[in-house]
């Protein structure tokens, strides 16, 4: 085992601060990886303050890892020293189940194993994230990241990233379809970037028309204001699918309305009880509310392949790990556009 500086919150109600933890020794199967970036995700936040009521102290966050390679295990032949790679919310997983199988990772039945607040099989306890010097991780949950995109923005896409791109392909979103993307945070204005790729006609819609502005710069054909009932009324019924991105509890019973027959609405942000759903907006056009979260890790090499050669990252602000309380406050308040990415350096430099 080494031990290493890290940021972490040893209670609910405590602020993030420099601790030690330790990480195993590289295994014949393991990367070692010197943490460069860290994207900072409203789950950090979430497990930090005990919202789920599951969260094990101290609790080191960091999801979405960008790093080097600083040493490779001996059946380890698709990384090397120097490479530029990623980890996201997984680290490992049982890796026989059905869904592993079918590189659905994310759904392993036996349960993945988180990047932090998961069980760890190698030292006991539970395992600590991103806000550290370095990680050691199983090769088959190390992702390759495009050496053209800018790597500091580049770190939110573990996340927020595959958390959008995920159902825009599993409901096969193509060109010319309608879509629209519900609320423009951090996963809102991911899930705008892919549809556009994708070449979707793209409709933000958003209860703020202050907005528009930043969702058409960032590929949205048009915004919609949900709050405008006429304007509601004249989409009725036009849209192919829908990516809901609202983090709360909330009435979908207008998004059901915009879609067409036959369309679905799929719900990445809200894990939470959310408002009654009156049946007769389902029935009357055979429409479907779905759920997704994350991707495997097949998928989110292709979604960072897919970003790579489209010139796609988040838009990001930079921090030192010594404001990471302050940027949790104003993720909560909403006042970043549109992802904090830690410069993991500044740990190692603090003072």
């Amino acid at each position: 085992m080494s031990e290493v500086k890290a940021y972490g919150a040893q209670a609910s109600d405590a602020n993030l601060k420099e601790l030690n933890i330790e990480r195993r020794q590289i295994t014949a199967d393991d990367v070692q990886i010197e943490i460069e970036y860290c994207g900072v995700c409203h789950s950090d936040i979430h497990q930090v303050r005990n919202d789920w009521k599951n969260s094990k102290y101290p609790v080191v966050p960091g999801h979405e890892i960008i790093g080097r390679v600083t040493q490779v295990g001996k059946n380890v032949s698709n990384f090397k020293e120097g490479d530029l790679v990623g980890v996201g919310c997984m680290v490992d997983s049982c890796q026989e189940c059905d869904s592993c199988k079918e590189d659905l990772e994310q759904f392993c039945e036996k349960g993945a194993t988180l990047t932090y607040n998961s069980k760890d099989k190698h030292l006991g306890g539970h395992t600590f994230g991103g806000y550290s010097e370095q990680i050691v991780v199983d090769k088959e949950f190390v992702l390759s990241i495009p050496e053209n995109i800018d790597a500091k923005a580049t770190a939110p896409l573990l996340c927020a990233g595959i958390t959008t791109y995920s159902p825009l392909r599993h409901w096969n979103v193509k060109k010319g379809d309608k879509v629209g993307v519900i609320g423009l945070g951090g996963l809102g204005h991911m899930g705008v970037k892919f549809a556009s790729a994708l070449g979707a006609h793209v409709v933000m819609i958003t209860t703020s028309p202050s907005k528009s502005e930043d969702a058409k710069k960032l590929g949205a054909d048009e915004v919609l204001v949900s709050k405008n009932e006429e304007d509601m009324k004249k989409q009725a019924g036009s849209f192919d699918f829908l990516l809901n991105t609202v983090p709360v509890g909330h009435d979908m019973n207008p998004y059901i309305a915009l879609l067409k027959r036959d369309a679905t609405m799929v719900l990445v942000g809200a894990i939470e009880p959310l408002d009654p759903v009156h049946g007769g907006g389902l029935i009357g056009g055979r429409k479907r509310i779905a759920g997704s979260v994350i991707g495997g890790i097949k998928e989110t090499q292709e979604m960072l392949d897919f970003c790579g050669e489209n010139n796609i990252v988040s838009d990001i602000e930079m921090i030192d790990i010594h404001n990471i309380n302050e940027a949790f406050d104003r993720v909560v308040k909403s006042d970043v556009k549109y992802r904090f990415v830690i410069d993991m350096k500044s740990l190692k430099n603090k003072n």
